[in-house]
Formats: structure tokens, sequence, C-alpha cells
């Protein structure tokens, strides 16, 4: 309900705003389609994602109702150094380096083979920037365009720091999700053409930047 407030507080005070809405690639669900674009078909799995839907959708309402400048960013895993310790990326990046410097011995985590499209922040933000200058409203895919498994983040985090990911890695069923979405893949080619944007950080290079800036923090406490 948050974004229809903020919507109907625009239209109201401000119409000629340009808002940008953070949808999720979540609403995707388990999609048939791969790699999910646009015009896949959404199925949310999750209260998280069905408020994304609804967001998505009512955003497209204002814009075509009152022709507002309203945009959904549908926006594919991106992290950070900066990323919370309850996701799993930072979760991994945080116990390498904890089993690094002898600070754990093991590292606890679910489902291995989920499938995500891991891109930094850094380059996402530069892309709803650049949906916000355009004169025209849209909706554009955010993603690196490429998918990878958990396994494959574990063992680009750990060999950065000379570990073998499955001496320390333990599969918990605990860590299991009641739901899961198998595999989100993001195809960012619209972006690419109208937007001129590409991400410029790739996926070692981001696991890179976040076990060494936990080695770092660690270190200095």
């Amino acid at each position: 309900m948050g974004v229809l407030r903020i919507l109907e507080a625009l239209r109201t005070l401000a119409p000629e705003a340009r808002f940008f809405q953070a949808s999720s690639a979540e609403m995707f669900g388990n999609a048939a389609e791969m790699p999910q674009r646009e015009t896949t078909p959404l199925h949310p799995r999750s209260p998280y994602a069905a408020s994304k839907t609804y967001a998505f959708h009512i955003i497209g309402s204002y814009r075509d109702s009152y022709g507002m400048h309203a945009n959904n960013g549908i926006l594919f895993n991106h992290e950070s150094p900066m990323r919370g310790l309850q996701f799993v990326t930072r979760k991994i990046t945080d116990g390498a380096a904890r089993i690094k410097l002898g600070l754990a011995s093991e590292l606890h985590l679910g489902n291995l083979d989920a499938k995500r499209d891991w891109g930094f922040a850094g380059d996402y933000v530069e892309c709803m920037w650049r949906m916000l200058q355009q004169e025209t409203p849209d909706d554009f895919v955010i993603a690196s365009g490429e998918v990878h498994t958990v396994r494959d983040f574990c063992e680009a985090a750990f060999s950065r720091l000379d570990l073998d990911y499955a001496e320390f890695v333990v599969v918990d069923p605990e860590f299991f999700r009641p739901v899961d979405v198998n595999v989100l893949y993001g195809d960012p080619s619209k972006a690419r053409k109208v937007l001129g944007w590409e991400p410029k950080v790739h996926f070692r290079e981001l696991v890179g930047m976040m076990v060494d800036a936990d080695i770092e923090r660690l270190a200095a406490t």
C-alpha cells in the first residue's frame, strides 16, 4: 500500500514528478520462460513477491490513467559489501572470511543448487537513474544476464581466500525455504538497447569485492 499512497500523493501534489519503483524478480516465481524479461508472466510465490506484484501493476495503472512518469525497475539480485548479513550472499562472504581468520570452522547453508542472477548494486542504481532520464516512462528488467548457483557463489568466495568451500560448507535443512524459487535469470536486453546500459562489475569481481570487504572489516575488530 505504500507505493499506492506515494502515487496518490504525487498525482495530487506533483503530477510532473518522476517516480521509480523497485520491483523484484521474485514476482516471476518459477517462471517457465528462461531468461525472464519484461513480458514474462508473473507468478509470485511469497507474500513479498505478491506485494511487489501489486505495486508493479498499480504503477502501470497510474501511468496509463494519469500520464504519470511512473517506472518499474524489475530488479534481479543486486549485491555489494553493504548487503545485510541475513542474505545468503553476505552470509557466504562473511562466513568465508571468518573461517579464513580462524573465527569459525564451518558455514551452514540451505539449497546450494538454487540459481540466481547476481549483479553489483552500484551498476543497478545507474540503470535506475537512466530510466528516470527518459522522456517516456517504462518498465525494465535490471539484471546481469548471467545465472549462477549458490554453490558457484560459495566456490568463488572461498577460492578468493585459497580455500575449498566443500571442506567448510554444511548443507542444513533448517535453512531450506518451504516454498522456493528455483531459478531467477534476467534478460537485460531492453535496458541495453533503450538505455544504453551495461553492467560493469561481473560475477567473480563482485564476489571478490564482498569477500575483501569482509576480511578487512573482521581483521580490524
